[in-house]
């Protein structure tokens, strides 16, 4: 199995420099699924204090590969082939917590879902799914 450090050392080795500037940090995984918590960031927020779309999108996508990781036990290079979102409500003034689950992993394509959640209030405030190629 994998161990956290591997995770969280990831984002530094493997991700460019903006996705690095959200300050993800690892809070939990298993086989296959990873928690990350994106804290908040007036960088990353709207008027309100609201959580900005793209920040989402960037985290739950960094979130999967992380997952499919946890998976293999190393990094396996990959593609984001569609990524379907759903935002369901806004995510103001709390961190978020980023829920990102392989649900099947061949050998050529992958699949996931991920759930983005207030880490203050713990209500879903985006659900995305998920394909990627594996290179």
């Amino acid at each position: 199995m994998i161990e956290k450090d591997k995770l969280q050392g990831a984002l530094a080795e493997y991700f460019a420099p903006w996705v690095q500037a959200l300050g993800l940090k690892v809070e939990s995984f298993g086989e296959g699924d990873v928690t990350l918590r994106l804290p908040r960031n007036e960088q990353l927020s709207r008027v309100g204090g609201m959580l900005c779309g793209q920040a989402m999108m960037a985290a739950a996508d960094t979130g999967m590969v992380l997952a499919l990781m946890s998976q293999s036990g190393e990094f396996r290079p990959c593609t984001t082939v569609q990524m379907n979102s759903t935002f369901l409500r806004p995510l103001s003034n709390q961190d978020a917590l980023v829920h990102a689950k392989v649900i099947r992993a061949g050998k050529s394509l992958a699949f996931g879902e991920i759930d983005i959640r207030g880490a203050d209030d713990g209500k879903s405030a985006c659900r995305a799914s998920t394909t990627y190629a594996l290179l």
